[in-house]
Formats: structure tokens, sequence, C-alpha cells
């Protein structure tokens, strides 16, 4: 069982202002994967919160993964990614790049998401879009490959197995 958090980055939110949905559906598409939920906030878009509120989180340990929604466009207040920056040690682009792929299938806005993915330690942070659908098309696109990765980081995948040489090499 791997045990995730949910940080969702908004002013609304965190002043009570506005029900944090996207959140929600974080916590309904993780339960598909052998996964609890072991923490869970609502900051506002500020970046040195997000930061040690990421930073703290992971270091503690127990956390495998660490889901952000919201503070990934292009407003100047959004800076999750920044935050995000700020505390990883090692970046993960394809996670983004194959949440941005999907995403584009849908709209051409979704070019303009700045999300990223990485570690720190041996948790894994990825940042989601803010709107409730955008968090559900961007997840359910990585969903396949968290479990992988997740085991990976915790040192339970072993060696990978040698390439097979080209045939008529």
């Amino acid at each position: 069982m791997f045990a995730a958090a949910i940080l969702t980055v908004s002013d609304k939110g965190a002043r009570g202002e506005r029900e944090d949905r996207s959140g929600q559906v974080i916590r309904d598409l993780l339960g598909v994967l052998p996964c609890h939920i072991a923490r869970y906030e609502v900051v506002p878009d500020e970046r040195p919160l997000i930061a040690v509120r990421l930073r703290e989180w992971a270091d503690a340990g127990g956390l495998d993964l660490i889901v952000t929604t919201g503070g990934t466009g292009l407003a100047p207040r959004d800076v999750t990614p920044e935050a995000t920056l700020d505390v990883v040690e090692r970046l993960v682009p394809g996670l983004a790049e194959a949440m941005r792929a999907e995403s584009l299938k849908k709209t051409p806005m979704a070019m303009l998401s700045r999300m990223v993915a990485g570690v720190r330690g041996r948790t894994l942070i990825v940042n989601l879009p803010g709107s409730p659908k955008a968090v559900q098309e961007c997840l359910e696109a990585i969903l396949p490959a968290l479990p992988h990765g997740l085991a990976t980081l915790r040192g339970s995948v072993g060696d990978h197995a040698p390439a097979e040489p080209p045939t008529g090499a």
C-alpha cells in the first residue's frame, strides 16, 4: 500500500470561499491504486508556503506520493511549479509530458499548463492543474505508470533485464 498526500493550492480554497472539488477527484482516482491518503491540506498561492509544505511532507518520510492541484497556469499567483522546483532533487519530465499530451487531445489550452513532476528523497511530487476536469484527465494519463514508479522509489523493483541485441547485428 502506498501513502499519498494531496496539497490543494488555492487562495479562495484556503479562505474557505471555494470547495476543493479537485482534491476530491484526486482522492477518488488514487483509490484505484493500492493507496491511502495520509495527508491533505489547502494552502494559498504562496511559493514559500507551498515549498515548505512539500519539503516537510517529503522529508518526514512515509509518503510515497504528493499530488498538488492548482497554481500551474499563467496567472501571476500561479507559483506551484516554481515551489516544486525549489524542493525536488530530480525531475521526472515524462509524467508532465504525458499529462500535457493527453490534455492536448481535448483542448489547445493544455500547452499553457506548467505542470512539473519530480522526486525528493523517496517521494514523487506531481503537479496537476486546478480544474476538476483537467485533474481527472491528467491523473488518469499517468495512473498506469505510478505503481511501478513508486515501487522503484521504494527500492522494491530489482534490476531491469538487459535489452535484447538488435536482430541481424
